[in-house]
Order: structure tokens, then sequence, then C-alpha cells
């Protein structure tokens, strides 16, 4: 497309806008909007901003240094999750630059999309942080998708479950590509970021309740904020595909997202296996095996597939971790109250 056609004046009404092959609209004009919740996701997402330094980590120092406070099992968790999240950012955030928004031609949604991007970003700086702050080995952390067979395995099914999107000869013309498209999106937002997040977001909330480093439990606290953002966007967004493609939606297509969704599940507890074989102040992998599966059946249902579990919430309290509207002294210098912008949580995103 060229320079001129993009900047031409009449380019068709907001009734024409459509999240992708739209041909008609200036993908660089973004008023009149027509896709309002990605308007709002995109506001709620600024009020939510945050950066890592924001959260103080000296009992998480103490904790980390003070010989036998922690025991083996604790600190594998630990590492095991920080290991996992280090790489997943980068590969959500990779997935987001190169291949996701190229394909939107919806500028609103895209707007949004440079949100989360920068939102990956932060995610990533998060675990930088961490890092430097306790003093770890980065070969170890970031060398545990290598080294963990559980964790390699999780980003290999995420990779293949993007191929498409990432060829750069791949186009969403066509039935069978806009099945591929939507196939690589609920594997980017339904698996990555609604299930492949989720354990791990468990687990580290779990210590956080019992005052085991507060800091990066804090830490994911806001990540799993944001992150319950990008779900429901994702969501919203294969669904708006589907309601202007209906032609794609077939049986077939629908058991083959079904499939992938619990293939995610298998890999998620196989990693919650490793993390955890003896269990941790009470958690255990029986919890964790309940809780993927009450969210794989919430995930199912929000792209409109059935539940395949039927297991119920064994971490209700993990909603009640969300509410982050307090005050806090930033830099010892500043008062600040964290917003929620204008979503409303609830429970069966948890």
């Amino acid at each position: 497309m060229s320079w001129n056609e993009l900047i031409r004046p009449e380019r068709g009404s907001v009734e024409e806008k459509r999240i992708i092959n739209c041909e008609v609209t200036d993908p660089n004009k973004i008023l009149p909007i027509k896709y309002k919740w990605a308007r709002e996701y995109y506001k709620m997402g600024v009020a939510n901003n945050w950066v890592p330094e924001e959260v103080n980590m000296q009992r998480d120092v103490e904790q980390w240094k003070t010989p036998g406070f922690l025991d083996s099992d604790t600190r594998r968790m630990i590492l095991y999750n920080l290991g996992f999240f280090s790489t997943a950012e980068s590969l959500t955030a990779n997935n987001l630059a190169l291949a996701v928004y190229k394909h939107i031609t919806n500028p609103e949604c895209r707007q949004y999309i440079l949100r989360q991007a920068y939102e990956e970003a932060v995610h990533t700086d998060t675990f930088i942080y961490i890092c430097d702050t306790l003093n770890l080995d980065p070969d170890q952390i970031y060398n545990m998708y290598l080294k963990i067979p559980s964790i390699r395995e999780k980003d290999e099914f995420a990779v293949g479950l993007t191929e498409a999107v990432l060829d750069p000869s791949f186009t969403t013309k066509g039935v069978r590509n806009i099945q591929r498209f939507v196939h690589d999106l609920v594997g980017f937002y339904v698996i990555m970021e609604g299930i492949f997040f989720y354990a791990g977001f468990a687990m580290m909330l779990w210590l956080m309740n019992r005052n085991i480093m507060p800091g990066i439990g804090e830490q994911f606290q806001f990540i799993l904020r944001d992150e319950t953002l990008h779900l429901a966007f994702g969501s919203d967004l294969i669904n708006t595909i589907v309601d202007e493609n209906p032609e794609i939606w077939t049986d077939a297509f629908k058991q083959e997202l079904v499939d992938l969704i619990k293939k995610a599940v298998e890999l998620e507890i196989a990693y919650a296996e490793d993390c955890l074989p003896r269990g941790i102040l009470g958690l255990n992998v029986s919890l964790i095996k309940q809780y993927v599966e009450y969210i794989a059946d919430r995930r199912l249902q929000r792209i409109r597939l059935p539940k395949q579990y039927g297991s119920s919430n064994p971490f209700p309290w993990l909603s009640e971790s969300m509410d982050l509207r307090k005050e806090k002294n930033f830099f010892e210098t500043r008062v600040t109250e964290y917003k929620t912008g204008a979503l409303k949580w609830d429970d069966e995103d948890f």
C-alpha cells in the first residue's frame, strides 16, 4: 500500500471497520471508534500503570539471604517460576510486535496492542530487577527453558502455536488463513497468557499471603492484573473476528481449539509437578491441577467453547489479591494510589 493510499481522506465509514482484512478504512485513523471495548481496555491499561522499582524488596533480600528461612523446595519453586516467566514475557512481546500487530487492521485495537507491548516490556524489566536485587545468576534463570523439560515443553508448545503469524508470507485472506490466525490468537492470548501464566501466579501469591517473598509477590500481583486485562482484550478480539467471519467457526475448528487448550492444561500440570514435587506450606499439585482445570473451563467459555473439566476454584482468594487500591510510599518520598481503572474483576477470571 502506497503512502498516498494510506493518507487519502475518504476511506469508508465506521460501520465498515473490521478487525482484520479491512481495506476501506484508514488503519492510521482511529476516529471514529467502532470497537469501544478496545478503547476502554487501553484506558484501563493506562490507569493501571506501574514499574517494578516501585516495589520495595528489602524483606525479600533478607529472607532470600537468611540461612534456613526458605527450604530447598520453596527456593526451587521460586526459581522455576522466575525461569519460566523471564523467557515467556519476551516471547509474548515478540509475538505482539512481530506478528499480531501486523495483521490487525483496526486502529483502536492496534492502540491497545501497543499499550500491551509496553506492559510486556515492564514485565520483562521486572525479572531483571528481581535478578539484580537478589543477586541471582542470570544464566541460571534465563536458561531454565533449556534445562528444565517442563518449561521447555511449554515454551516449544507456545512457539508452535504461533508459527503461522510469524511466517513473513502469511496472509489473513481466505477461510483457512483466518482460522490459522484465530488459532494463533487462541495460542497467544488464551493459552499463553490465560493458562500458562496462572499456575505460577497462584504459587507466588500463595507465598505472598504467608508473608514470604512479599516484594516478588506484589510484582506478580501487578503482572496478574495486567495479564487479566490482556486476556479479556484477546478474548474480545477473537470473538469479534469470529462474529465478522462466521464461516470459520466450524465444528471441526472448534474441536481443534478445544484440543489445543486440553493439551495446554496437561503441560501446565506437568510444570506444576516439577515446581512442587513435595508441596509447600499446604500447596500441592492436586490443588494446582484443580485450579488449572477450573481456569481452562473459564477460558473455553470466554471464547464460546464448551467446558471440559467441571472443576471448582480452590483459590477464591486470588480475586481478592487484585485489590490494589492502597497507598504506597514509593522511593520514601511520594504517596501514590494505585488505580484499577473501570474494569470490574470477576471471580471467573481467576
